[in-house]
C-alpha cells in the first residue's frame, strides 16, 4: 500500500509532539498487526514493514498449505493453487495483504491502539525531559487554584499541584501568575508522570543564585552551605577559589543587580550572603552576620562552638525564635552555642577576644 499522506502526517506528528518516528511507526504496526488478527483470528504468522524511501506500508503473512480444515495461520491446497499453481500441501507461501480492505471494526481497532500508544509515548517522553530535570529549578505558571492547592503549568502537556501552605507568604497566587518552582522528585505513575516541586526547597534559592551568578557556574565561586526558613531568610555561604574573586561580591552584584533578581524571584525573602573560610572563627564569625561577636570558642573535632556576645546583643544574635542562630549552625555545618558575657562569667568560661582583649 502506498500511501505519501501517511508519511507526512507521520513527520508532522512527531515533530510536533516531540517524539520518534521509529516509536510511532511501532505503534502503528501494531494496531496494524492487530487489526489483521480481528479479521484472521491470528498474526503470528503476519509482519508489517514501512519503507519511507517508497511512502509504502507493507503487510504480508505466510500461510501453511492444508488439504482441508485449514485453522489461522494456514490456507487450503486448492486456494494457494490459485496463487501459486505449484503449491503443495505442506508448502508455506507468503501472501501480501490489502490494508485498505480491512473492515470498520478491524480499522477502529488499529486507531485506538495508534491513539493509545501515541498518549503513551508523550507520557514517557515527558517523564524523559522532567527526569533530566529533576533537582533543577523550572519556571512555571499557575493555572486554576483553590482554598487548598494551586494547579501549576510545568510545559510538555504537565499539570502539578502544589499545597498552598507550601508557597511563600508573600507569593502572588492568581491565575496566570508565573513561579519558579523547584523540582524534588519525578515518578512515572500509572496515569503518567507525577512532577514534585517546591517553593520551599533550600535548592530553590541555590539554584536561583547560580542562575544570576557566571562566576558559580564556570566553578570559580562555589557555594559552600546554605540555610533557609521559607519566605523570611536565607544564609548562604559562598567561597572563591581565585584569590582575586570576591565571593560574596560576585554573588551580590554592583550595586545588588543580581542578588535582586533573586530577591524578586523569591517575592522579598532576605538573603544574608557571607564568605566562607576554612578557619572556623572566621567562618563563624561571618556566619552570625549582622550579629556582634566578643568571642568564639570553638571545639574542631566536635565541630561545635561557643559564642561569646555583649548582653545587650543577646537577643539579637540568638535572633527571633532563634532564626539568626539556626540558620548559621546549618549554613557553616557547626553546631553553635551563643552565651553573653555575663552567662559566660557566672558559668566560669574562659575565652579570648577577637579583639585580642583577655576578659
Amino acid at each position: 500500500m502506498i500511501s505519501k499522506d501517511f508519511f507526512k502526517a507521520l513527520d508532522l506528528i512527531a515533530l510536533d509532539r516531540g517524539l520518534e518516528k521509529e516509536k510511532i511507526l511501532e505503534i502503528m504496526g501494531r494496531g496494524l498487526l492487530n487489526a489483521y488478527k480481528k479479521i484472521h483470528n491470528t498474526s503470528e504468522n503476519a509482519r508489517i514493514e514501512f519503507n519511507e524511501d517508497k511512502n509504502e506500508i507493507l503487510l504480508s503473512a505466510e500461510y501453511t498449505v492444508v488439504a482441508e480444515d485449514a485453522q489461522p495461520g494456514e490456507i487450503l491446497l486448492s486456494d494457494a493453487k490459485k496463487r501459486r499453481k505449484t503449491a503443495k500441501v505442506g508448502n508455506v507461501i507468503t501472501i501480501k495483504e490489502k490494508i485498505k480492505d480491512f473492515g470498520r471494526i478491524a480499522a477502529s481497532s488499529a486507531k485506538q491502539i495508534l491513539t493509545q500508544g501515541l498518549k503513551q509515548l508523550e507520557r514517557e517522553r515527558a517523564y524523559e525531559i522532567f527526569k533530566e530535570k529533576e533537582n533543577e529549578m523550572i519556571t512555571t505558571e499557575i493555572v486554576a487554584l483553590n482554598k487548598d492547592f494551586v494547579t501549576l503549568d510545568l510545559g510538555q502537556g504537565l499539570e502539578t499541584s502544589l499545597p498552598r501552605k507550601e508557597l511563600l507568604k508573600s507569593d502572588d497566587s492568581r491565575v496566570s501568575a508565573r513561579l519558579k518552582v523547584y523540582i524534588t522528585k519525578v515518578e512515572m505513575t500509572t496515569k503518567g508522570p507525577k512532577v514534585f516541586v517546591s517553593r520551599t526547597d533550600k535548592n530553590l534559592v541555590k539554584r536561583l543564585i547560580e542562575q544570576v551568578c557566571p562566576e558559580i557556574m564556570d566553578g570559580t565561586v562555589e557555594i559552600m552551605g546554605i540555610a533557609r526558613d521559607p519566605g523570611d531568610r536565607s544564609k548562604v555561604a559562598v567561597y572563591s577559589h581565585d584569590p582575586n574573586v570576591d565571593p560574596v561580591g560576585s554573588v551580590v552584584g554592583y550595586k545588588g543587580s543580581r542578588i535582586s533578581e533573586v530577591l524578586e524571584a523569591l517575592q522579598g525573602e532576605r538573603i544574608d550572603i557571607y564568605r566562607w573560610s576554612s578557619k572556623p572563627i572566621e567562618l563563624i564569625q561571618s556566619a552570625m552576620e549582622p550579629a556582634r561577636i566578643i568571642a568564639i570558642n570553638p571545639d574542631k573535632k566536635k565541630k561545635q562552638a561557643l559564642v561569646i556576645v555583649k548582653d545587650k546583643d543577646l537577643t539579637a544574635a540568638i535572633g527571633v525564635r532563634g532564626q539568626n542562630a539556626k540558620l548559621a549552625a546549618q549554613s557553616s555545618g557547626w553546631k553553635i552555642e551563643i552565651k553573653s558575657i555575663t552567662q559566660a562569667k557566672e558559668e566560669g568560661i574562659r575565652y579570648r577576644r577577637l579583639d585580642s582583649e583577655t576578659a
